[in-house]
């Protein structure tokens, strides 16, 4: 288990470096003005589904259903030829109208703004179809146990855009804007690749290829198992995609806000997402096929053996980095971006909106955890239902935050709908099976090192602040 999960982590973390590597330049380069706001608000509706399809629904809802296929071949290529279909249509519909899709995004935006921003959203929104390639291989990856090539693979985007910032030095913010989102595009094309050169050395692509070549003559045969997975997958995508709503929302919201408001949710939300994905995604992605194995073959003891290590591994390193960032959230800030165009005033609302995020990042995280459960367990509809309820929540708070705090109330509310749906989460999976796992000595030194380290930062800070 720990292999998988140290395997994604590095993977996640080398592409994270990059990508605060490619934000660093991007910040400097187009500092919080119209501009980055563009740019972010261009990427920000297929990066949303890359997020919804990628790190949860679509895995969660294939992965069971493929394990149980008789018609595995068949029946994954019946999949991606639907769900490819359907994304290439609306991709189409987007170019073909792309400033419906900008004022869909950010309502907030003037006329002037939209008709800047609607080439930029059009070429962008071409990165979708890609991910969704990425994604259904390393679904089919995943299920042979091999994270590596998935884990490492978003740093071929990163690097894509960094080099689009490279080369793209110097000119106006309108051609830097462009470079990037041909550099989205490319980035997705790479990914891509990378994924069908495992899937060949792994030997899936012939038994894929024949899936559609029999296609046809084996339809009757996986109708039912894919009817079963369908209706698996439309909850499994809305109980996974609260956050990414949020963040969608976030983005809409924050168009009616001062200028560069939308850019420091998105610069904070990088930092926050950082440690969500090093540790909680890169665990559930490593421990879901092992669990729906498990749940499959009534072996519950060993599934929930998995779910205790994986819950103190994630809590003690949850923890730490809720005090970290809460704490030091200005000095990471300052570090990362605070040159170039994004000044001092940057840094401070962007540091605000950061503690924001972060004091939802623990529950956050381990409902992701818990969620496996439900979803092992074909629980995709209860799942769905507690992700509504997170959602009311956030809007709920974001409408009446957003006066008095701004950016950061939008932050705030994310929070807020993630304490929801963790404790919804947990009645869920059993509150006597979650107090069964906090029924131990680890609860204590999870205690007192979270308050040693808190006092530790704070002395740190004050050192920092002479």
């Amino acid at each position: 288990m720990f292999k998988a999960i140290f395997t994604n982590s590095f993977g996640i973390l080398f592409s994270r470096i990059l990508g605060f590597f490619r934000d660093l330049m991007t910040a400097s380069a187009l500092g919080a003005g119209v501009f980055s706001d563009i740019f972010f608000v261009a990427f920000k509706l297929p990066n949303l589904f890359r997020r919804i399809f990628a790190e949860g629904a679509f895995t969660q809802a294939f992965i069971p259903a493929y394990a149980h296929s008789n018609n595995k071949s068949a029946f994954s290529a019946h999949i991606f030829l639907i769900f490819l279909s359907i994304i290439l249509v609306i991709t189409l519909l987007v170019n073909i109208l792309p400033s419906l899709a900008t004022q869909a995004i950010a309502v907030g935006f003037d006329e002037k703004t939209v008709a800047i921003a609607s080439p930029f959203v059009a070429i962008n929104f071409w990165y979708l179809p890609l991910i969704f390639g990425v994604t259904f291989l390393s679904a089919m990856l995943q299920y042979k146990r091999h994270f590596a090539t998935t884990a490492f693979s978003t740093a071929l985007l990163n690097i894509s855009l960094i080099l689009a910032l490279y080369f793209s030095a110097e000119k106006s913010h309108a051609e830097i804007v462009y470079y990037l989102s041909f550099g989205v595009v490319i980035g997705g094309l790479l990914q891509l690749l990378s994924h069908v050169i495992a899937i060949r050395q792994l030997g899936l692509l012939k038994p894929l290829c024949s899936g559609f070549k029999h296609l046809g003559t084996k339809a009757d045969k996986i109708k039912e198992e894919s009817q079963k997975f369908k209706k698996q997958f439309f909850p499994a995508i809305w109980g996974n995609s609260t956050p990414q709503v949020s963040a969608f929302l976030d983005t809409f919201l924050a168009s009616f806000l001062a200028t560069g408001s939308i850019s420091y949710l998105y610069y904070a939300n990088r930092i926050f997402q950082l440690p969500l994905a090093l540790f909680a995604i890169a665990t559930s992605i490593a421990l879901f096929p092992s669990i729906a194995r498990y749940i499959k073959n009534n072996d519950e003891t060993k599934a929930r053996l998995y779910m205790e290590k994986a819950f103190w591994f994630l809590a003690y390193l949850l923890s730490a980095s809720t005090i970290g960032g809460y704490i030091l959230a200005h000095e990471i800030i300052w570090l990362l971006f605070e040159r170039g165009s994004f000044n001092a005033i940057d840094t401070i609302n962007s540091a605000f909106v950061l503690q924001m995020y972060m004091i939802g990042l623990l529950p956050l995280g381990l409902q992701k955890l818990f969620l496996l459960w439900l979803y092992a367990n074909e629980q995709q509809m209860r799942a769905a239902k507690i992700a509504t309820f997170s959602l009311l929540f956030y809007i709920v708070f974001a409408l009446t935050l957003i006066t008095p705090m701004g950016a950061a109330g939008l932050a705030l509310a994310g929070t807020i709908g993630g304490f929801v749906g963790f404790v919804l989460t947990i009645k869920a999976f059993g509150v006597k099976n979650f107090f069964s796992i906090l029924a131990s000595k680890k609860v204590l030194y999870l205690i007192a090192g979270s308050i040693l380290f808190t006092i530790f930062l704070i002395v740190l800070k004050s050192f920092i602040d002479i």
